[in-house]
């Protein structure tokens, strides 16, 4: 199914048929949903977006995408010049198949029935839904964070079908500080009565616990100068009535972003997201990372955030810095912002024209 929302935008479903996952499972019937924006006949650039975006990196005017301020006509990535496609990942609760979807054998939603999968398996569906799309080459692969370690394993999986890959806000694997906290975010959902195993009705869904799980994520997603900044201990209401009083605006933020998510993501999902995120290790399987680096073909250049907490500066650009020893073309900048690691969602004015000179190379 397609659905032409714009001139120059449409979105749709694919099927891919069976899956074979990292595991060994097979999965049945796979679907992703994309958006797919730019001129018909255009370089095409593959975007791949983080935790809890979806395949709607443009949008349209009443709901713009969340790279809308990025990826637009005359933009950074131009879409005069360029065509953009965009997937929901595996895993994901936007159309693509995952725990919301109906498992063939039950009839059922799949819910935690839903086999575990990496990010090499999303990387696999993408392929698959690009071949079926007539797409044989890429002039980039682009994404930060979750999207960032896809567009690393774009660049070892299938080396010969990229011009260049553009990985902002991320490392080649997964640090323990980062995954501690996605251990606590998923505590924080086991913990809901609500999610009963994962095994919840859309109409009582663990709402508390996977607030509780965004709120943990948005305090790492930031700096901590930019939340004194932002809120300045400043107080909507009396301290010490209750425990539970919401006495501060930064308290009020976070209660806010945390219900806000609850309206839009699945649990099941999150936490499998999470899953795969904590799999993520370029070097996994391959003899480590420096073995791994030795089948990129495709330039890597790469953009780090002062104050990412999640994915340290100073490990993507060390990560360039070996690629570049090696002979690989590649480099990285950083930008200083006070947002941390969300600066790749944010301030494209310190950073756009950057992934836009590469693209003109």
């Amino acid at each position: 199914m397609k659905v032409k929302v714009a001139e120059s935008r449409e979105t749709g479903t694919i099927s891919i048929g069976d899956l074979p996952l990292e595991s060994g499972t097979i999965l049945p019937d796979v679907e992703l949903v994309y958006e797919k924006a730019g001129p018909k006949n255009a370089p095409v650039i593959l975007i791949c977006h983080a935790l809890t975006g979806s395949h709607e990196a443009v949008g349209d005017k009443e709901n713009p995408g969340y790279w809308s301020g990025l990826v637009k006509e005359s933009g950074h990535v131009d879409l005069k010049k360029y065509q953009t496609l965009s997937f929901n990942v595996l895993g994901g609760c936007n159309g693509s198949t995952g725990p919301l979807s109906i498992n063939p054998k039950t009839g059922k939603p799949y819910q935690t029935d839903f086999p575990f999968v990496t990010v090499r398996d999303m990387v696999f569906a993408q392929k698959k839904a690009l071949d079926i799309l007539g797409v044989a080459h890429m002039r980039a692969v682009l994404g930060g964070s979750l999207g960032g370690m896809q567009v690393l394993e774009w660049g070892v999986l299938y080396p010969d079908f990229m011009d260049m890959l553009l990985p902002l806000a991320v490392t080649p694997y997964l640090s323990d500080y980062a995954i501690a906290f996605n251990n606590i975010a998923r505590l924080a959902i086991f913990q809901d009565p609500k999610w009963n195993n994962g095994n919840y009705s859309q109409d009582a869904i663990p709402e508390h616990g996977l607030s509780l799980a965004r709120m943990v994520g948005m305090i790492t997603y930031r700096s901590g100068d930019l939340f004194n900044e932002r809120f300045g201990r400043e107080q909507r209401g009396p301290v010490g009535v209750t425990h539970q009083e919401i006495a501060y605006e930064i308290e009020s933020y976070l209660d806010y972003q945390g219900k806000k998510l609850t309206k839009r993501f699945d649990a099941n999902s999150y936490l499998y997201l999470l899953k795969a995120m904590d799999t993520h290790d370029l070097g996994r399987g391959r003899n480590g990372i420096e073995e791994a680096i030795t089948q990129i073909k495709a330039p890597v250049y790469a953009i780090g955030y002062e104050g990412d907490l999640l994915f340290p500066t100073k490990d993507l650009e060390s990560f360039i810095d070996s690629l570049q020893k090696s002979g690989h073309p590649a480099d990285f900048h950083k930008v200083e912002t006070r947002f941390g690691h969300d600066g790749f969602l944010v301030e494209f004015e310190k950073w756009g024209h950057l992934l836009e000179g590469k693209l003109e190379l």
